[in-house]
């Protein structure tokens, strides 16, 4: 059992940890969007944190979201307010999934749990952008600026929830949907990848169990011919 709990906590680690260092590099790797502002990016980040949701569990998944985010916060443009942002809408997205999939292990549930979240992700975008993020940018770019943006695209915006609600909110749909098909498409691969180093933590987990059985074995003290004779002999008597 102990060995077990080891060996489980030590492959939660090391694949947590592997999935935090590709997401933050693909934080890093961002481009903009046709016919939406210039300030709204894409990238692909998500991804990791999903596979790690549906391969190791939601909390890994917020894990990796965190990590992401808190070395993004280094080079931050936004006072950290885009991180924070990012961390919070990555969190309603691999959770409901991550949640999904372990009680529907399959296709179905991981799809419906990609579904659900991207949905989640885009809604949360609302409250997100319209209380936390727009507010900073605000000490950047005047309201009307930021508003005339989104005008020069759609003119008939007229107010900030309706550039939330027309741009903001179909782009993180589409953005967390768009990291569920990639996920689908190399999830089985890296599955494959992780069963293989698991099979081998597996091996190495009881070679150490084995050596350390040995040296148990050798240990116990076994009473030695001279004295069993002299067992033998005050029997006799």
């Amino acid at each position: 059992m102990t060995n077990k709990f080891h060996y489980s906590r030590t492959r939660y680690i090391a694949f947590t940890a592997i999935f935090a260092a590709l997401s933050t590099a693909l934080m890093f790797v961002s481009f903009g969007v046709p016919f939406m502002p210039s300030f709204l990016k894409l990238d692909f980040s998500e991804v990791p944190a999903l596979i790690a949701a549906y391969s190791l569990g939601p909390v890994s998944g917020i894990i990796v979201c965190l990590i992401k985010n808190l070395i993004n916060m280094t080079a931050s443009t936004t006072s950290c307010v885009g991180e924070l942002s990012n961390f919070l809408l990555g969190c309603m997205f691999v959770v409901p999934a991550g949640l999904i999939y372990k009680y529907k292990r399959n296709r179905i549930g991981a799809l419906i749990g990609a579904v659900v979240g991207a949905v989640i992700m885009g809604l949360g975008s609302l409250i997100t952008n319209y209380y936390i993020v727009y507010p900073v940018y605000y000490n950047f770019l005047p309201y009307e600026a930021i508003l005339g943006m989104y005008q020069a695209l759609y003119p008939k915006v007229n107010d900030l929830w309706d550039c939330l609600l027309v741009f903001n909110l179909p782009f993180t749909v589409m953005k967390g949907l768009l990291c569920a098909v990639i996920t689908f498409l190399i999830y089985k691969p890296i599955s494959l990848v992780m069963k293989t180093v698991e099979g081998k933590f597996v091996i190495v987990s009881r070679k150490k169990e084995y050596e350390l059985n040995k040296k148990r074995v050798a240990a116990v003290v076994i009473p030695s011919e001279n004295e069993e004779n002299a067992d033998s002999a005050e029997n006799e008597n």
